[in-house]
């Protein structure tokens, strides 16, 4: 079974918590956690913080934010927003 890993720029459901339900972007991970934006419950200023088991990755990875973060920069809230807003349609 082909299993989709949880890395930087990966959309990923919230299974579990107050945002159960919600979809993030994953700003970076490791073998335990990872830390979560969706720009507007949780800013880039202050990612959350969730253990990868109460996560569930979808097969979207937006290349743009590893590439901002490599630079030393920070993706902006609006950005993480529109790349979420423009999911959601696509899906829809």
């Amino acid at each position: 079974m082909n299993r989709i890993p949880i890395e930087s720029g990966r959309v990923v459901w919230s299974k579990a918590g107050r945002d159960a339900g919600r979809p993030f972007i994953v700003l970076t991970a490791d073998d335990t956690f990872a830390y979560t934006v969706d720009g507007e419950l949780r800013c880039v200023e202050s990612p959350k913080k969730k253990k990868l088991r109460h996560l569930r990755p979808t097969p979207l990875l937006f290349p743009s934010i590893p590439a901002i973060l490599k630079d030393g920069k920070i993706p902006s809230n609006a950005e993480i927003r529109k790349l979420l807003s423009d999911r959601q349609q696509t899906e829809g």
